[in-house]
């Protein structure tokens, strides 16, 4: 038997979210996602990859018992990456989305796992990574193909 996750894509990633007007904002204002879906508590956006959702936790928890409990602000809760093709590339988003009114953590660097990465994070402290593998591509494969 394969897998469940080898043979189902993730589609979809949703993060939760206290406002949905305000995450919707940031998410179509600063980073040009385009809106796919809306109903009460939720919505989607189409972007280049899998879909990204946001749902309130609120309307969430009321609808299907989920935990409501919230972690305090500042933590983050989930990260979401971008792979571009160059190191350039993430210098360029960089300069794009700060221009955009998106807060970074810190400019653009290198790191030691062989990538130049930066982090931003949404009104609700999710965290994004923009990265790209820097020469001789990324360290540690388990099975290089």
């Amino acid at each position: 038997m394969t897998a469940f996750a080898q043979t189902n894509p993730i589609t979809d990633i949703c993060f939760l979210v206290e406002d949905i007007e305000r995450a919707s904002a940031f998410y179509v204002e600063r980073l040009g996602f385009k809106p796919r879906r809306r109903a009460p508590g939720f919505a989607d956006f189409k972007g280049a990859g899998v879909t990204l959702a946001l749902w309130e936790i609120a309307h969430i928890a009321e609808n299907t018992g989920v935990s409501n409990r919230r972690a305090p602000p500042g933590v983050h809760k989930a990260c979401a990456a971008i792979e571009l093709a160059s190191p350039e590339q993430v210098d360029a988003a960089y300069v794009e989305l700060k221009a955009a009114g998106v807060l970074f953590h810190a400019p653009p660097q290198n790191y030691v796992w062989n990538a130049r990465c930066c982090y931003f994070a949404d009104p609700d402290d999710n965290l994004w990574e923009i990265y790209a593998w820097s020469e001789g591509g990324p360290i540690g494969d388990i099975d290089p193909q």
